[in-house]
């Protein structure tokens, strides 16, 4: 498969929040900031390039001679743990107000329903070692593309005039599905890039 059909697919056609809904903790509980959303979406980039790279290393080098295969759930959520531990470190020693603004949510990557689903999504598909990454890759740009989008459009909401009823997250959820509708256009865009 080619990349740039890899790399449309994951950020566009098939984009972890808007296509498969996964990923949603995160994106709605860090989505009220531009500047929280954009760290997190940076720090989803980097685990979910690096799980699928170690993850891909795990299961072809070490479950697969082995014939372990049923462990590759409890091997992925241990390499994403260790993962998310080392980011963590990192950004409180960068960053100690982005830390401390993205709070639990930080944490709660490690149990993030679509850094598992990238790395179960590219064992699925048979993708080689370099697909696996640019999918890792570009589903993380994916996810930082939602939630930069949707903290763009809650910032507006709070200034716009919402029916008492509506506001906070009524108006989210209704935001969230019209932009998962929008994403859903792009599908025939990527019908119309194949031969």
């Amino acid at each position: 498969m080619s990349f740039v059909a890899i790399i449309i697919g994951s950020v566009l056609v098939n984009n972890f929040v808007f296509m498969r809904f996964l990923g949603i903790c995160p994106f709605l509980g860090v989505s009220r900031q531009l500047s929280t959303a954009t760290g997190m979406g940076m720090a989803v980039v980097f685990v979910m390039t690096l799980a699928s790279a170690i993850t891909w290393v795990f299961h072809h080098l070490l479950l697969v001679p082995f014939g372990l295969e049923y462990l590759q759930t409890v091997v992925f959520i241990l390499v994403i743990a260790s993962l998310v531990q080392f980011v963590e470190m990192v950004i409180q020693k960068i960053s100690p107000p982005l830390y401390q603004a993205l709070g639990i949510y930080l944490p709660i990557i490690t149990t993030n329903c679509a850094i598992l689903g990238v790395a179960l999504i590219n064992v699925r598909q048979h993708y080689a070692f370099l697909e696996s990454v640019v999918n890792g890759l570009a589903a993380g740009i994916g996810f930082t593309l939602a939630i930069v989008l949707f903290a763009g459009v809650r910032e507006r909401l709070e200034f716009a005039d919402v029916p008492p009823a509506m506001k906070g997250v009524p108006i989210a959820l209704v935001s969230a599905g019209l932009m998962s509708v929008a994403f859903f256009g792009f599908q025939n865009l990527f019908r119309a890039l194949l031969p």
